[in-house]
């Protein structure tokens, strides 16, 4: 058995089929899932100024490249294990860099108030054995994380929900178009407009309060209802949502409070987002955006695409990551006139105009260590095959010594 690094479900039920070391099928594994453990279908090749080199060389330019910078960011380890996350961030301290990952443009502000405490969450393991009413908002689960129904929520047999989606759980999906998640819930889809999210929260919290809400007062009532009777309830808050209530993220506490049967889940979208957060709240209480300086923690007012913006970094290490596909274009141009190093198993569109590229083993298939699922638990991941290509986190250790 192996755990997919597939989405941040961290499937541990996964088999490989191994032959001459190389991996030829999976058993289990969804259809990301099987292309994640499949590997690259490019490997990526260690390369100076785009030509061919060696680990060592590109490692020891990468070093100077560093040393060189007086305004560095370290971007990524979403995709990288708990041991090589502990490392990058004390390789931000070692030379005074910005930390930031993609959390800072999705899931963070969430994060950031579930690991303060300021909203209720739950385990996985809970939801599948106790929940009762379950709440896609803004995610589209069949899609982003194609075994979360039927391993988690609504198709299991739990403990106290012996008869599954038949009897014991009822889906509802809330999103701007219908999705294949809203195609499962089936009577319980509910479509707002595009940034509608705050007005329909508003409504809601007036149908929970009791009161008929001027817009759409049937529906609303019929949900407050259904949200009232849950005895074990979760919303799931996908990026749509995220992007839609970003200015006025406390409406979303408010609803919650407003819930007390409820748990907050947040979708996180890379395999170990999440072990990136807390270990960055743990040293420094914040999940993203951290400027270390010599005498420590500045802020956390850093984000990758501001600095792109303002121009006000000088070199760029990317670790597991791939932001020239993910970041708006017009925020890119910056990337060409400074040093970008790419740390990654694979090539990526950002490996393509780095000025230094090292490759590293795939986590959970060539290497081993740990990562934290949506959840927050922690989950080990195998080395399976055997393989020459160092971890994440040897190469940032040997590239911390080199500087």
């Amino acid at each position: 058995m192996l755990t997919c690094t597939g989405c941040s479900l961290l499937c541990e039920d996964i088999e490989a089929i191994i032959e001459d070391n190389k991996i030829k099928g999976t058993k289990n594994a969804c259809r990301r899932g099987a292309a994640r453990i499949k590997g690259c279908a490019n490997r990526l090749v260690p390369s100076i100024d785009q030509k061919p080199s060696d680990v060592e060389s590109s490692i020891k330019k990468a070093a100077e490249l560093l040393r060189n910078a007086k305004s560095p960011m370290i971007f990524g380890f979403d995709n990288s294990s708990c041991e090589a996350q502990v490392q990058g961030i004390q390789f931000a301290q070692k030379i005074h860099a910005v930390i930031d990952d993609t959390s800072s443009f999705c899931q963070g502000l969430l994060m950031e108030i579930i690991l303060q405490k300021k909203l209720k969450t739950c385990s996985l393991d809970d939801i599948r054995n106790k929940a009762d009413v379950l709440v896609y908002w803004g995610s589209d689960a069949q899609d982003s994380h194609p075994r979360h129904l039927s391993r988690f929520s609504y198709f299991p047999r739990g403990e106290s929900r012996q008869r599954g989606y038949e009897e014991d759980r009822l889906a509802i999906a809330i999103d701007v178009r219908e999705s294949n998640t809203a195609k499962i819930c089936k009577k319980h889809f509910y479509r707002i407009n595009p940034k509608g999210d705050r007005e329909f929260i508003l409504a809601l919290m007036e149908a929970l309060s009791g009161k008929a809400p001027v817009n759409d007062a049937k529906n609303m009532l019929e949900l407050a209802g259904v949200l009232k009777k849950a005895q074990f309830g979760a919303i799931f808050v996908g990026i749509g949502l995220m992007y839609s209530i970003k200015n006025d993220f406390e409406i979303l506490t408010k609803l919650a409070n407003m819930l007390p049967k409820f748990s907050i889940m947040p979708m996180v979208g890379h395999y170990n987002m999440r072990g990136l957060n807390e270990a960055l709240f743990k040293e420094t209480g914040y999940v993203n955006r951290v400027k270390f300086d010599e005498k420590g923690v500045q802020d956390n007012k850093y984000a990758l695409i501001e600095a792109l913006k303002n121009k006000s970094i000088d070199a760029l290490v990317v670790v597991g990551s791939d932001p020239v596909l993910s970041l708006p274009r017009s925020v890119l141009s910056h990337l060409s006139s400074i040093p970008v190093i790419c740390i990654d198993p694979c090539q990526t569109f950002t490996s393509k105009i780095s000025s230094v590229n090292i490759p590293c083993a795939a986590t959970g298939v060539e290497s081993a260590g740990s990562a934290v699922r949506m959840d927050g638990k922690v989950i080990t991941l195998k080395k399976i095959i055997e393989n020459n290509y160092r971890s994440d986190e040897d190469v940032i250790k040997q590239l911390m010594g080199a500087i």
